[in-house]
């Protein structure tokens, strides 16, 4: 299915499919972190677009959009403004985007990647239909600290999903008794799991060597049986945006 972005003439957009690693997963316990696949998975989950310059924001904890300012490293129209006030930042991309009919465009921050000081405020859009761009807020929470984005840095992350699937949901609530088999695995999931972390304790442990069970990676149960459907993920594949603008901007 196609998903294109419609880029202004003259402008440049920095997208690209997102990335799994996170500074801090890095840092945290030798890359530990990384051994969380859902955590993999939705840091995946779409296309980053990235900041075509460095800057600093500073909200003096004020309604007005003056009360923020914005200092980018370099000069230029960077799209990087205050037009609500309240500490937010709006960055506009140069951009309009398009998805297959029946599909709206999720805009929302990394997954996963706070960000000391700012917020992301997330948003969803018809883009099957709508022509015109679109944009990323972050609202700054904390008064008169500068909260830092690199030159690069992801700023914003989409991804398109079908309209109507969540409605489309008839959900319920039981307890878990109501179901033995329910039930009976969870008691073992329980029972496994107390074991595999009193043994993170004990020094050369093969649970230690190990550091996570590791079965839904392997699309197993707690017992080691092969559980997961064919379409089991332990990444995701995105295609990059693949250029196919003409050589020369068509006249106005």
């Amino acid at each position: 299915m196609r998903f294109t972005a419609y880029v202004e003439d003259g402008q440049e957009l920095d997208i690209r499919p997102a990335r799994a690693e996170r500074a801090w997963m890095s840092k945290l316990n030798e890359g530990f972190a990384y051994g969380c696949l859902p955590m993999m998975i939705s840091n995946q989950h779409g296309w980053e677009i990235c900041s075509p310059v460095g800057f600093t924001a500073i909200w003096n904890g004020g309604d007005h959009p003056d009360c923020v300012a914005i200092l980018p490293d370099e000069p230029g129209n960077h799209r990087i403004v205050s037009h609500f006030g309240f500490g937010i930042v709006t960055f506009s991309f140069p951009a309009v985007f398009r998805t297959e009919p029946g599909y709206d465009l999720v805009i929302q921050g990394p997954p996963n990647m706070p960000v000391d000081g700012a917020s992301p405020l997330s948003g969803t859009v018809e883009t099957d239909w709508l022509l015109s761009s679109i944009a990323m807020h972050w609202q700054l929470t904390r008064p008169n600290h500068a909260v830092r984005f690199r030159k690069g840095d992801p700023l914003v992350q989409v991804f398109p999903t079908r309209r109507g699937d969540l409605e489309a949901f008839a959900p319920e609530m039981k307890r878990v008794s109501d179901d033995p088999e329910v039930a009976g695995y969870m008691e073992e999931w329980l029972t496994r799991r107390r074991a595999f972390q009193a043994a993170l304790h004990q020094p050369d442990s093969p649970a230690r060597e190990q550091r996570w069970p590791g079965h839904y990676r392997r699309g197993q149960d707690v017992t080691g049986t092969k559980v997961a459907p064919p379409d089991h993920r332990t990444r995701q594949r995105l295609a990059s945006f693949e250029d196919r603008r003409s050589k020369e901007p068509k006249p106005q």
